[in-house]
């Protein structure tokens, strides 16, 4: 007889890297294991098309309230799965009540964290919930859930101040995906950035490096997830997000940027996108802060750069060297296969499924 797991999860499926790049794409491997996958999510399809557009406050008021009487009438069925798996959040605001109740009805709980969302941020369009969010929900949930899974070091360091159950499993990617796609459909140089609305103001940290790149060589910037991004005075192309069409767009950078600010907030990051160059074969250039250390290995598979000067340098490198980006490219893959793959972590996901 098959165990069964019901994923909490805060969004719909294939949609946020949060969950997209840790484990929804275990769900396949998960079922081949004897597990029966259920999931339900905070925020449906329709909720997600304008959450975090600016305005819309009645509807997202309607929306949340939605939510939250799914998540009280999914009380009702929790004792029959054997798992149940929170990621963030059960629901977003205010005290942990729906958490407590599913804690005293539920067999067990996976509880699944890649951000410091307990520093109750919010999103520049949604500044306004931020009064209602607090660090109870989360706590209450490292306390009390069976076993807490973290993405980084920052965030294994704050939840073993409240559990000894602990395991840190990083971001993940489907490497076999990424073999399916090798079409490079540009024969410019196209250096890369690949996040959404609310990360791209990281990517303005390089205004003046992409334009003395773009003023000296004959290279194209690509912007992947905000459709609205410009740099004035700076040609930019714009390509629209899709699940369908990520891997083929990403196989056409053939240098990935990742500018990160010197914020705590970084630190909590789980490094997904950079994941997702590596599974894609590209050489990185990164900010030297946090996370980063972690994936890039300098001179390997990227370079970890502190200045403009170095960016540019390190840029400049790659650009010019095209022996070099096919090295670093194919050390991406070596790494993205070894580490950071559904094969090299699946084992750790089913050994804590199988704790007692």
């Amino acid at each position: 007889m098959s165990m069964k797991i019901l994923f909490i999860v805060p969004y719909p499926h294939d949609t946020a890297p949060s969950q997209r790049l840790k484990f929804e794409q275990y769900y396949e491997s998960f079922e081949k294991a004897g597990y029966e996958i259920t999931t339900s999510s905070f925020i449906g399809r329709q909720f997600w098309q304008f959450i975090y557009k600016k305005g819309f406050y009645l509807k997202k008021a309607a929306y949340t309230l939605t939510g939250y009487l799914k998540r009280y009438a999914l009380l009702a069925s929790v004792s029959k799965y054997d798992i149940v798996y929170i990621h963030l959040w059960a629901t977003p605001f205010g005290l942990p009540i729906n958490e407590w109740l599913l804690r005293k009805l539920s067999k067990k709980i996976i509880y699944d964290i890649d951000d410091l969302i307990y520093k109750a941020d919010s999103s520049p369009n949604n500044k306004f919930i931020s009064f209602f969010k607090t660090s109870a929900k989360v706590n209450f949930l490292m306390k009390h859930a069976d076993h807490v899974l973290v993405s980084t070091d920052k965030l294994l360091e704050y939840t073993r101040k409240l559990t000894t159950h602990v395991s840190l499993i990083p971001a993940t990617i489907d490497v076999e995906k990424y073999k399916r796609v090798n079409v490079k459909k540009n024969d410019r140089i196209v250096i890369g950035w690949s996040g959404s609305h609310t990360t791209s103001k990281y990517l303005h940290l390089l205004d003046g490096v992409l334009k003395t790149l773009v003023d000296e060589y004959n290279v194209t910037i690509s912007v992947m997830g905000d459709k609205n991004f410009e740099i004035p005075g700076l040609e930019v192309e714009l390509v629209e997000w899709s699940a369908e069409s990520e891997i083929e767009n990403l196989k056409q950078f053939d240098i990935g940027l990742h500018p990160m600010p010197n914020e705590e907030w970084v630190y909590g990051k789980s490094g997904g996108k950079l994941v997702q160059y590596l599974a894609a074969g590209i050489p990185i250039v990164a900010s030297a802060i946090g996370p980063n250390f972690v994936v890039i290995k300098e001179g390997y598979n990227g370079f970890l750069v502190n200045s403009n000067e170095e960016w540019i340098a390190k840029l400049k490198l790659l650009i010019t060297n095209e022996a070099l980006r096919k090295e670093m490219g194919k050390n991406s893959i070596t790494c993205a296969e070894q580490l950071y793959s559904v094969e090299a972590n699946l084992n750790k996901y089913l050994s804590v499924f199988n704790s007692k």
